[in-house]
């Protein structure tokens, strides 16, 4: 029988966390959409509508890479404080070659690493109703 394998995606507009639920130590991997690092000085020279294209081809560019890396995952959690879970999640259900990754969304504020590590830490096990291995 696979191991099914777990990831956790705190995540908003500029940055994603993915953290995959193992074993053992949580491997963690960030991404940034790079929407909020266009230069300023490009949009005094440019018209607000090619900065508004810039920016959405960068969350696009953003939103690929993460639909990427859930290929490979069994289920995940999307968590965060703004919508950028539920664009995620709705782009990731577009695509039927996810359709047998179970994908939730949940509601989080602003958190630390560590306080996102105990996110996933909880969700999955409620999720799988057993005591976690990562101990208390």
């Amino acid at each position: 029988m696979k191991a099914t394998k777990r990831l956790g995606i705190w995540m908003d507009h500029s940055v994603a966390r993915l953290m995959e639920y193992t074993t053992e130590e949580y491997k963690v991997k960030t991404i940034d959409s790079n929407a909020n690092h266009l230069d300023n000085q490009d949009g005094l020279q440019h018209s607000e509508s090619l900065l508004h294209n810039k920016e959405a081809q960068a969350i696009k560019a953003f939103y690929k890479s993460l639909i990427t890396a859930v290929k490979d995952y069994d289920e995940v959690v999307l968590f965060g404080p703004t919508n950028a879970k539920t664009e995620l999640y709705n782009l990731i259900r577009e695509e039927h070659k996810y359709d047998k990754i179970k994908i939730e969304t949940k509601p989080a504020n602003k958190m630390s690493y560590e306080e996102q590590h105990a996110f996933i830490k909880d969700y999955f096990k409620k999720v799988l109703h057993y005591d976690s291995p990562f101990g208390k």
